[in-house]
């Protein structure tokens, strides 16, 4: 549920068909995400799943299934 929602979420930021996002898709060199498209991405995923992420994690978060592992770790 944590990846569909998330997958969804990038699919209508960055104007892609959700159906070409795969957990191993990784975020700048298959969905061409700029810092600007990563930083409204990481603000939403704040807001949906009431996490903070931290900005020095920011830049481990490389692929779909990093970005899942750390929403499923900190959630309340």
């Amino acid at each position: 549920m944590v990846f569909e929602k998330i997958r969804d979420m990038i699919a209508s930021q960055l104007q892609v068909d959700a159906s070409t996002i795969k957990p191993e898709s990784r975020l700048v060199e298959d969905l061409k995400a700029d810092s600007a498209n990563v930083m409204v991405m990481i603000l939403e995923l704040e807001s949906e799943f009431g996490v903070e992420v931290e900005d020095e994690v920011i830049l481990e978060l490389k692929t779909i299934d990093d970005v899942v592992t750390y929403i499923e770790k900190h959630q309340g």
